[in-house]
């Protein structure tokens, strides 16, 4: 089933599960836009305006510091939307939603989103779900950048992206990753230069690609596939 007047079919896992009347209901109340790199949705401490549903792409949830610095404490792709905040009854988010693989979502007004979590117990149900399995992973991303090693957390991260997008090719470039990793260029750097000798990933200008999955999960910390078993199981 695809949404009216959009060119995608539903791959939006939360939206996908719904029953098709409720389904086709909500659709009613979506606009399909695209998700340009770079472009941010949610700006903290501001009231949030939309919530979306990513369809393809990955967006980063980004917590800024007085610095000028900032670092990555969350993940979401097609498994889930953003907006949280939203579906637990708050209407401002602490941190930043950014785009960091180009894709398309489906965007709704705060307000309607509102009226539809409260009118659907359904609805509302698979958001909290995801709400809880977001809140594991952010707490497994600060156990993780407090303990492991840079290969770790990269290694984890790659795989968390691929999850995410549905592809082993990401567009990414070294200042990115060591900006979402709060790590240094140059230890990223080294790290892909580690995996790539192994065979566990090619790397050219701006873009990753995973050779060896088994591999690169042996190279990943704990951390992946514990949140990994853990956010599949709260999504169920």
């Amino acid at each position: 089933m695809s949404p009216h007047g959009t060119s995608h079919p539903i791959s939006n896992n939360i939206l996908a599960k719904l029953p098709s009347e409720l389904l086709a209901h909500l659709m009613s109340k979506f606009t399909e836009v695209d998700l340009p790199a770079g472009a941010i949705l949610i700006s903290s401490d501001r009231p949030i305006e939309h919530a979306y549903f990513p369809l393809r792409g990955m967006i980063s949830l980004v917590k800024s510091l007085q610095d000028g610095s900032m670092v990555e404490v969350g993940l979401v792709g097609k498994e889930g939307f953003t907006g949280v905040p939203l579906a637990l009854g708050a209407t401002i988010d602490a941190i930043d939603s950014q785009v960091q693989i180009a894709g398309a979502g489906l965007r709704i007004s705060a307000i309607v989103f509102r009226e539809e979590v409260n009118r659907s117990q359904v609805f509302q149900s698979s958001l909290l779900r995801f709400a809880n399995a977001l809140t594991a992973q952010i707490a497994q991303t600060a156990a993780c950048n407090g303990r492991h090693a840079i290969n770790e957390r990269l290694a984890r991260w790659l795989l968390m992206a691929s999850d995410r997008v549905g592809d082993n090719s990401l567009s990414l470039s070294h200042e990115f990753l060591s900006v979402m990793l709060g790590a240094r260029r140059p230890g990223v750097t080294v790290a892909l230069g580690t995996f790539k000798h192994a065979g566990l990933i090619s790397n050219t200008y701006h873009k990753i690609t995973i050779l060896d999955r088994p591999g690169m999960e042996e190279a990943a910390c704990e951390c992946y596939s514990a949140g990994k078993h853990q956010f599949d199981r709260l999504l169920q």
